[in-house]
């Protein structure tokens, strides 16, 4: 199973275009498959005196509203087709959270069929109908949200014609970043047993081990915000991955999409040379003159594994030696 890994560049681009450039380069580098940014238009996603997060407050001018600190990251459309094409040319698939309903018809129209449901929008049902009426497939994320919700959006996207097939639920903690005992990744398995769905994990803890993990317990996909710099400002950079950082945990997503294998045990090509080294046979334990009774007293186990396997102990006991043999030679019948 190959997991899609989502480089989630965000509003890290701090508004500033070549930034946002530049992260399209950095997840091409480090393997991502797709590059995923934020569209909104502020003024439809959020009131002009709503109040930042705590994790946004502590990270950004604290006097600043949510609504205007949003606005300085705002993407305009000319951006997306400058990032569109920068992505082509990086050979990386753009990709983007929609937060509305202008946003949604607009990111179609630029040609992208799979919708990306931030946790925020999971109760919004206006938004869920209109996606699940004009999106070929979602991600939806599920951060702050109960099982019950998510069945309930699930319904949603269901009633307005997308099957269980075309979407992807994503267990996350939105808080930045997250608490380890927090993570619960064992949450993602409930939400696939519970809604027969496929899941996958969009991370905000620290570090690279959490979404390794992810993968290795069947996420389909993973999401992972990344920053040219973590000690930028700006709301998200401090539970963000550095350049190297996702170019590692990248690499350790697909060794351990190899490693989990076929579920077939069985000798691999690369072990075989081992069995004659590592394994043991029947040797002589003592001097042994022909025609002496093989016993526990005269034989042994010992490596390497050329001779008589040591499996067949009681069908040799008791037999009679057809020659002499020195200590650790290999018994012959």
């Amino acid at each position: 199973m190959s997991t899609l890994v989502i480089a989630e560049a965000g509003v890290n681009h701090n508004g500033d275009l070549g930034m946002a450039r530049n992260l399209v380069k950095v997840a091409a580098e480090a393997g991502a498959d797709l590059v995923k940014f934020q569209t909104y238009k502020s003024r439809n996603v959020v009131t002009r005196n709503a109040k930042k997060a705590d994790y946004q407050t502590r990270t950004t001018d604290a006097d600043e509203s949510q609504f205007e600190m949003i606005s300085k990251l705002e993407l305009s459309t000319a951006d997306h087709h400058v990032l569109m094409e920068c992505c082509e040319e990086h050979g990386i698939q753009f990709f983007s959270s929609g937060f509305d309903l202008e946003s949604i018809d607009f990111l179609l129209d630029l040609g992208l069929d799979c919708m990306k449901i931030p946790s925020g929008e999971i109760t919004n049902f206006p938004y869920l109908e209109h996606i699940s009426k004009r999106a070929k497939s979602v991600i939806l994320s599920t951060g702050m949200s109960e099982l019950e919700e998510i069945g309930t959006a699930l319904s949603v996207l269901q009633d307005g014609g997308m099957e269980l097939e075309q979407i992807t639920v994503l267990h996350c903690n939105t808080e930045y970043p997250t608490p380890m005992i927090d993570v619960n990744l064992r949450a993602m398995e409930s939400i696939g047993q519970a809604f027969g769905v496929k899941v996958g994990y969009s991370d905000h803890s620290i570090g690279i081990e959490v979404p390794i993990a992810a993968v290795a317990m069947g996420a389909h996909v993973i999401e992972k915000h990344f920053t040219l710099d973590r000690n930028l400002s700006g709301p998200d950079h401090r539970a963000s991955l550095e350049p190297q950082e996702l170019k590692a945990m990248v690499k350790a997503i697909r060794n351990v999409e190899i490693a989990i294998g076929n579920g077939i045990k069985s000798v691999t090509e690369s072990e075989k040379k081992n069995r004659q080294i590592a394994r043991k046979s029947l040797v002589a334990a003592c001097a042994i003159a022909k025609g002496d009774i093989f016993d526990q007293r005269n034989l042994a186990a010992k490596r390497p594994g050329t001779g008589i396997s040591p499996m067949r102990w009681n069908e040799i006991v008791g037999s009679i030696a057809p020659r002499d043999f020195v200590p650790d030679e290999l018994i012959e019948e």
